[in-house]
């Protein structure tokens, strides 16, 4: 079946499907797939990190939502029986139920941007189970996620994310790679669940938001937009300077002041 062979991208999905030959090869170079692994892909579309993958993998599952894709990408990989094809919605799905006799998890995906956080957030509910992760995102968001503490990209989703795993950006993808060309640059992430946490375990609903509150206000100092919830003694608990701003401080800081204030709370 040829790549004109499937529907058109749809925009209510974000679709934006790969065709870059050069591109999927320096991808699947990245991934390094080997026999034996079990790799999850996450929105195929048309396939073309598929294919390779199928020819390097023992097994692969492959999560689309789109309906109409569902059986063009059976059709298409009829032959390969290492491959099962699961018509669901990513952001809801039970990654649990693709683990058997406890072999981890490889995950990786061309992701659509307009889901690309929550969709990070549901995946690391699995971590324990998840070797790496290796995902095209939005150059920015990319950016995000890896940026070190006093820079402007530095935020939440820097500290949940890098709390949680080893983040490293591999190389810029640009907007003719696709078809539809998207209006942004694209960038391949890895990421690597950590064994042991940044800072150590801290309840991440509690993380969340008080790295929440902390960038509401980003020019603010964080004794200004956390003195809702953290005392003076606090920061000093935590060692935080409290005339800093919050893209100044690290992750284990944060995790420190958390742990101050869960224990204040309790």
């Amino acid at each position: 079946m040829t790549q004109s062979s499937f529907p058109r991208a749809r925009k209510r999905f974000g679709q934006n499907f790969l065709h870059d030959q050069s591109v999927i090869n320096s991808i699947i170079e990245a991934i390094s797939p080997e026999a034996g692994q079990h790799l999850v892909e996450i929105g195929p579309g048309r396939g073309a990190l598929t294919e390779p993958l199928l020819q390097r993998c023992t097994q692969l599952d492959v999560i689309e939502l789109d309906r109409d894709l569902v059986p063009l990408l059976r059709s298409q990989f009829s032959n390969y029986e290492q491959l099962n094809i699961h018509e669901a919605d990513a952001l809801r799905y039970d990654y649990y139920q693709l683990v058997s006799n406890h072999q981890p998890l490889r995950i990786i995906g061309n992701l659509p941007y307009n889901i690309t956080t929550p969709l990070l957030f549901h995946l690391l509910d699995y971590s324990q189970h998840i070797t790496d992760m290796c995902f095209m995102l939005q150059k920015e968001v990319v950016e995000r996620i890896c940026a070190q503490p006093g820079t402007k990209q530095y935020g939440r989703l820097s500290i949940m994310i890098q709390h949680q795993c080893e983040t490293d950006m591999l190389f810029v993808v640009p907007p003719e790679a696709f078809e539809p060309a998207p209006k942004v640059e694209s960038a391949i992430i890895y990421l690597q669940p950590r064994k042991q946490r940044l800072g150590g375990d801290v309840d991440m609903a509690t993380l969340s938001h008080i790295v929440t509150q902390a960038f509401s206000q980003r020019r603010k100092t964080i004794a200004n937009t956390l003195k809702k919830l953290i005392s003076i003694d606090m920061f000093q608990a935590a060692d935080i300077d409290p005339t800093q701003r919050p893209e100044t401080i690290t992750v284990e800081a944060f995790v420190r002041l958390t742990r101050c204030y869960l224990a204040a709370s309790a």
